[in-house]
């Protein structure tokens, strides 16, 4: 699943899977923007990119390219899973990022559009996704509504 759309400045964007070379375009650098990201060396990338490899479309990492820079400017993960509704599959949207720089550009609407569109192919009745009180506002334009509360227990 690709799309091109063009930007408001006239370059254009892709959206693709992360591939191995999106370590060396920005992508690590990128995900600072979002959290704690400490340095990967690019052994560590390629070993955690060939694990999730393997889950298939059940784990996609999606990035938006600039093709005008070749730097990856937003990003976004779904994986899917759920054993419960009759083995009813629920997409999890995750570290939803765009760069500080192109905000505003509806980037993250596209990256949040793709990766539900992704769970919607896999059969998923539902996507769901953790955000910070100041994103809420922005997901419900996407379309998400809020529901129940998060708990999370940090082991690190």
């Amino acid at each position: 699943m690709e799309n091109t759309n063009p930007s408001t400045e006239g370059g254009k964007f892709r959206v693709p899977k992360v591939e191995l070379s999106d370590k060396s375009q920005g992508f690590i650098e990128l995900l600072r923007q979002l959290t704690v990201c400490d340095s990967i060396s690019d052994k560590e990338f390629e070993e955690r990119f060939k694990e999730i490899s393997m889950y298939g479309d059940d784990h996609v990492i999606c990035v938006m390219e600039d093709e005008t820079s070749s730097k990856i400017i937003a990003s976004g993960s779904v994986f899917i899973e759920k054993f419960t509704r009759n083995c009813g599959k629920v997409g999890h949207i995750e570290d939803v990022v765009v760069d500080a720089r192109a905000r505003g550009m509806r980037l993250g609407k596209e990256i949040e559009g793709y990766l539900a569109d992704h769970a919607r192919s896999m059969g998923c009745y539902k996507v769901i996704l953790d955000c910070s009180d100041d994103k809420k506002v922005f997901y419900e334009k996407c379309g998400f509504k809020q529901k129940e509360i998060q708990m999370v227990r940090y082991f690190v």
